[in-house]
């Protein structure tokens, strides 16, 4: 991933909670390497659905060779954006789609609506914007 000050929707870029970093180290069956680090990052970006800015809160996952020593390093060697974050929570402005627990739906919708509402500013103890697109 690259990491850019401006932002520009049609570049789909995250802001990243850096210190949300986890992941485990798995076995690899094949190949040179003797394990993969498998990682998760916390994110939220927006989106446009159907003409409509949405907000959206969730995680970007990659399986890494060699483990990265920090959260930076880790979007640093994520290259492959083809599946994009997995979300978890998304806010239009009217309409809540996601989690069914009350507590997550709160604390979904505690950083969602300020963040919306607040388009396209990054919500604090979030570092971006990070894109999987090359710099132009």
């Amino acid at each position: 991933m690259i990491r850019e000050d401006r932002f520009l929707i049609s570049r789909k870029p995250y802001a990243i909670d850096l210190t949300s970093l986890r992941g485990h180290r798995s076995p690899t069956p094949q190949g040179r390497n003797p394990y993969y680090f498998d990682g998760r990052i916390n994110a939220v970006w927006f989106r446009r659905r159907k003409g409509v800015t949405v907000a959206c809160v969730g995680t970007l996952w990659d399986l890494q060779h060699p483990e990265p020593t920090d959260a930076r390093q880790f979007l640093e060697q994520h290259d492959d954006g083809r599946y994009g974050g997995d979300c978890e929570g998304r806010w239009d402005g009217e309409r809540y789609w996601g989690a069914q627990e009350p507590e997550i739906i709160g604390a979904h919708l505690s950083l969602l609506r300020p963040m919306l509402a607040n388009y396209p500013a990054i919500p604090p103890g979030y570092d971006g914007w990070w894109t999987f697109q090359p710099a132009r």
